[in-house]
């Protein structure tokens, strides 16, 4: 009974830690995506067009018709939104406005463009933000919203003075010409911050929460791991070693119809070997899909301890 309740038990902690993880939001998804996307040179990035890779570039940020914010700084991308804290710890948009023109990453003499109409959660930069209550905006706040409600107004925004990481898919578009943007299951994602420094931003405020939910998935993957490899060792133990059965007298039976041991056909094999096989096998299968989940996982903090030494 041990294996079974330890295979459980990770599969409990395993859908606990991904509940968590779920709830922290999208954008706690493209921290992960920020720490193991590989960055080529731009050049590279246009060589793969139509080539099913998420990638990354860096670069600086161009365009032909830029935008000027209050302070007169060229723009390609502003998203503005309104929103209001219904409760601790949740913030529900209330107005959620963005101003975008056709940008491109330039690396010296070569350059990539971007899917801008794809840019939304995964636009990581410092925001401009400003804090109230509802009272002080009442023209733009829903009338049943309490006065004292706490609300915000933040700004993110792009320049054309920056340079910038973009991670996606680089295709192909019909004048010829290559852009990055999302695929493969992954967001187009542009920040003008380090890696780290984006990871922080992006994790900001919620560091409790994901510590627990990724104790939550280590411990649940070593407890399915475990109660596998355990359930392993008895069933080929069962086979290498089996147990001593007693008869009820010294005497033999004769039982008529063949070999009792055997499904009334006669002589045979012993039980069913072929589904004791099947077993090891899906359970060899199961070892290895969880590790490689867990490998995925945690590829990230691998290849931020491996930059640090380096």
């Amino acid at each position: 009974m041990i294996p079974p309740v330890l295979a459980l038990a990770g599969v409990l902690a395993l859908l606990a830690g991904w509940g968590i993880m779920r709830s922290l939001g999208p954008r706690v998804r493209v921290g992960r995506i920020l720490a193991s996307t590989p960055i080529v040179p731009v050049a590279d990035a246009v060589a793969q067009a139509d080539r099913p890779r998420y990638l990354g570039v860096r670069g600086r940020i161009d365009a032909e018709d830029e935008f000027q914010d209050a302070d007169h700084r060229p723009l390609v991308y502003r998203r503005t939104r309104l929103e209001a804290q219904t409760r601790p710890g949740r913030w529900v948009a209330l107005e959620d406005h963005a101003e975008r023109v056709p940008f491109e990453i330039h690396e010296g003499l070569d350059a990539i463009g971007v899917n801008v109409d794809a840019l939304g959660d995964g636009v990581v930069v410092v925001a401009r933000e400003s804090v109230g209550t509802a009272a002080d905006v009442p023209d733009r706040v829903p009338a049943d919203l309490p006065p004292d409600t706490p609300v915000r107004l933040r700004v993110e925004q792009l320049s054309s003075v920056e340079h910038a990481i973009v991670l996606g898919v680089p295709v192909s578009r019909p004048d010829g010409s290559v852009a990055l943007g999302p695929g493969l299951g992954r967001p187009l994602v542009v920040t003008t911050l380090e890696p780290r420094e984006a990871i922080r931003i992006v994790g900001g405020g919620r560091r409790g929460r994901t510590l627990v939910a990724v104790a939550a998935l280590t411990a649940g993957a070593a407890l399915v791991v475990l109660g596998l490899a355990w359930a392993i060792v008895a069933t080929l133990t069962a086979f290498v070693d089996p147990p001593v059965l007693l008869a009820a007298t010294p005497d033999p039976t004769a039982v008529a119809g063949g070999d009792p041991r055997s499904p009334g056909q006669g002589p045979g094999l012993v039980g069913d070997p072929v589904f004791a096989v099947a077993v090891v096998l899906a359970i060899a299968v199961a070892t290895v899909a969880v590790t490689l989940a867990w490998v995925r996982l945690t590829r990230g903090a691998a290849d931020d301890r491996r930059r640090d030494r380096t």
